[in-house]
């Protein structure tokens, strides 16, 4: 086991979640993605509102893509300027 399985079992114990359930790549793609093209702080933020979405019944997948599309659509900030990407 590696350390992210041995954080998430514990992780999930606690909260009375399913490991098996949590799609830890789509997560980490989508914090990657934020973090990267949006900014550094948005990448905590955005798991937890893809997680709200599941939540309420979104389709994780469907639910992370749509996050990393509007990444990868966000305005990059140049010198104090956006300009789109």
């Amino acid at each position: 086991m590696t350390v992210m399985d041995d954080w998430l079992t514990a992780a999930c114990a606690e909260l009375d979640l399913d490991a098996s359930e949590v799609p830890v790549s789509a997560v980490l793609d989508v914090a990657r993605d934020v973090a990267h093209q949006v900014l550094r702080p948005g990448a905590p933020v955005s798991a937890y509102l893809l997680g709200l979405a599941v939540g309420r019944g979104a389709d994780p997948a469907a639910a992370a893509a749509r996050i990393s599309a509007l990444a990868g659509s966000w305005p990059v900030e140049l010198d104090g300027t956006t300009e789109a990407t």
